[in-house]
């Protein structure tokens, strides 16, 4: 049976996965009729005492987190003030209140913001401004420099989680507003499938994050084409199901990268609930911690970026322990090389690689690829999900023949609804009324396989966090003896890409200088590792645009040459 044999079956009407066309946000869309009509569905419907959190020494039912999601939704409505459509601003590294919250802001109607915990206090700033939440929750860490600002944004209330110093003026500490007896019902509050759910942040080459704003359709529709795909490669012998009797154990999931990133809080996270799987959180990546909790909790599944499942890789080969418990380690954030590909497939004894394309936009999903069809061919992304559309277009947006490269395009079901107060985004971005132009160069193959061969948004990828080079451009020419400055992404093995920058300077200046410059005005990961200096004007094209491609080039042979 082919893959489109096994969708065609699935998805007929009277199937669990039976799809349909209907309107919404403006879009004629393909859904699947049985979909939970919004999150809050999904979470009830999955309430058990089966364990479902795992944070350190920390361990929680989905029961458990159920009713510290509904006490905190009633705290928010009746004490906060919260009401639908208010924006409710997260900030802090992965938590069990991070989770929790999640829950709670998106049952009773309110869109939750997922603010990056990697971002400076000018950026929290900037993210604060624009989404203008009612309340803001964060750590410690979060909360300390939001303090270290001198015009830091107010005008919402502050919720305080995991704290070790006193409370801010005016803030509520997480363990007062969350705390026995529990409530165990959300409020009751109607939230249509259309309605806002959540904004996710992406960087983009003008520097600024823009919010993207998804519905609660496009997060459950992703979720389900994730079960569909699976469904379809047990029905197509690409994988084998898991037997019936004796049932298999509990899986769990391995959750290495932050909530905030797109593949964490929905291809680790929220998957997890109709699975009943469970999600042990880890605070940071850490190789070694990482292989420990693999072993202890015996973690099946592990979805992360190439640098983080790269690390795994060369931890298991160094150390000869091949994790026999991993059944999927999973892709997302960036390509993944060829040889790790294959390195997956020889170095675990039990598990296969998968991976996937999509973005912050598409809500994680768009083409998929694993097992078999990943070894055979590892410099592909997969094939197209049931509920979207991808087209591959030329510079004047006409669509291409099978093999051609050009502009990725996708439009259905799971894409975002929009930048949050940015038109000129949404226009820009969105074409022949609801395709969207995804930034990336692809080619699609006679078998429907996408290969993606380079990218037209001026960002770098490095360990699957975007960083748009606008940003660290304007942030390099802040500097007196900066005059031009030039950022683009050069080859790493770990990481995927790394952070390189081209400087014209008009005045001595060392590598170390520009870091701490920089330091205060950008992340920690937004910061060059490598520097070029020049006491010439940058190369420009007949456009007057600097030659940023054959810079990066250079760059990359003259790393390349080192080795």
């Amino acid at each position: 049976m082919t893959r489109d044999q096994a969708l065609a079956q699935l998805t007929a009407k009277g199937q669990p996965f039976e799809i349909a066309e209907t309107e919404a946000i403006g879009r004629r869309i393909r859904t699947f009729v049985n979909a939970p009509r919004n999150l809050r569905e999904l979470f009830a419907a999955t309430r058990s005492d089966k364990e479902f959190l795992i944070y350190e020494d920390e361990r929680y039912t989905f029961e458990d987190t159920w009713q510290r999601a509904a006490t905190f939704a009633h705290a928010l409505v009746n004490d906060f003030g919260v009401k639908k459509g208010d924006r409710i601003a997260v900030s802090m590294r992965n938590y069990p209140e991070w989770v929790a919250s999640y829950m709670a802001i998106t049952s009773i109607g309110a869109m939750f913001v997922a603010m990056n915990a990697l971002w400076t206090a000018d950026e929290m700033a900037y993210g604060l401004t624009l989404s203008e939440p009612k309340v803001f929750i964060a750590d410690q860490e979060r909360l300390d420099r939001l303090a270290s600002l001198i015009n830091a944004p107010s005008g919402f209330s502050i919720i305080a989680a995991r704290t070790t110093k006193p409370l801010p003026a005016g803030a509520t500490a997480w363990a007062e507003v969350v705390r026995a007896p529990y409530q165990t019902e959300m409020p009751n509050i109607d939230v249509a499938p259309d309605d806002d759910l959540q904004m996710l942040f992406t960087s983009g080459s003008t520097g600024n994050p823009k919010g993207a704003v998804s519905t609660h359709r496009n997060v459950t529709h992703s979720l389900l084409s994730w079960e569909l795909d699976l469904m379809a490669s047990f029905a197509t012998g690409l994988l084998t199901p898991p037997p019936a009797d004796p049932p298999p154990p509990q899986s769990v999931m391995l959750l290495g990268i932050p909530l905030f990133h797109v593949t964490g809080l929905l291809s680790c996270y929220m998957a997890c609930y109709r699975y009943q799987r469970k999600l042990v959180i880890m605070y940071k990546w850490d190789v070694e911690k990482g292989a420990d909790i693999i072993e202890r909790e015996g973690v099946t599944h592990m979805t992360a970026t190439p640098a983080i499942t790269g690390d795994l890789v060369t931890f298991a080969r160094r150390t000869g322990r091949n994790f026999p418990s991993l059944v999927v380690i999973g892709g997302g954030g960036a390509s993944r090389a060829p040889e790790q590909v294959r390195a997956i497939d020889a170095v675990f004894e039990k598990a296969f690689p998968g991976t996937g394309w999509g973005m912050t936009e598409t809500n994680a999903i768009g083409v998929g690829i694993a097992a078999g069809d990943y070894l055979r061919k590892p410099e592909s992304s997969g094939r197209v999900s049931a509920v979207l559309d991808i087209r591959v277009v030329d510079e004047a947006n006409k669509p291409l023949p099978t093999g051609q490269r050009g502009e990725l395009q996708i439009r259905g079901a799971s894409i975002m609804r929009g930048y949050h107060n940015n038109p000129k985004a949404n226009a820009a971005e969105f074409v022949d009324g609801d395709w969207f132009k995804t930034g990336d160069v692809a080619i699609i193959d006679d078998e429907g396989f996408v290969f993606i061969v380079d990218r037209i948004k001026d960002l770098v990828i490095r360990g699957g966090e975007n960083i748009g080079c606008g940003a660290v451009e304007y942030a390099l020419q802040e500097h007196p003896a900066v005059e031009e400055a030039c950022v683009y992404g050069v080859p790493d093995d770990r990481l995927g890409e790394e952070v390189a920058a081209t400087l014209y300077i008009t005045a001595p200046v060392t590598e170390a200088e520009l870091r701490d410059f920089l330091s205060t005005r950008l992340g920690k990961f937004q910061i060059p590792r490598y520097f070029r200096f020049e006491t010439e004007p940058l190369p420009r094209g007949a456009t007057g645009k600097i030659m940023k491609k054959d810079l990066r080039s250079e760059a990359t042979q003259r790393l390349a040459a080192r080795v």
